[in-house]
């Protein structure tokens, strides 16, 4: 898988809404707020489903009620179209 050229990753996160491309190019990163902890681990289990069915395994941290999500796909340097579909999904459940 290669990665997406800096056009690509500027259409594609034009529809992700939420999500910013990280300084280098190489990661899109989003935060998410919920009312509670509990809020925020049931999102992170559901994130977790996600990542398992498509093998794409997102790096993450968790604070009382923020989940900080990046994606970037390691073995291709980069961003690409994995990280982009598991942030599309992340989108329909947050």
């Amino acid at each position: 898988m290669n990665p997406l050229t800096a056009e690509e990753s500027a259409a594609a996160l034009a529809k992700l809404p939420g999500w910013t491309l990280r300084g280098d190019g190489k990661a899109i990163a989003r935060q998410f707020a919920f009312p509670d902890f509990r809020a925020a681990f049931g999102f992170m289990a559901q994130v977790a489903l996600l990542a398992e069915k498509q093998d794409h395994h997102p790096e993450w941290s968790n604070v009382y009620n923020k989940v900080d999500i990046t994606l970037t796909t390691h073995d291709a340097g980069g961003l690409t179209q994995r990280d982009i579909r598991l942030a599309a999904a992340i989108n329909k459940i947050a």
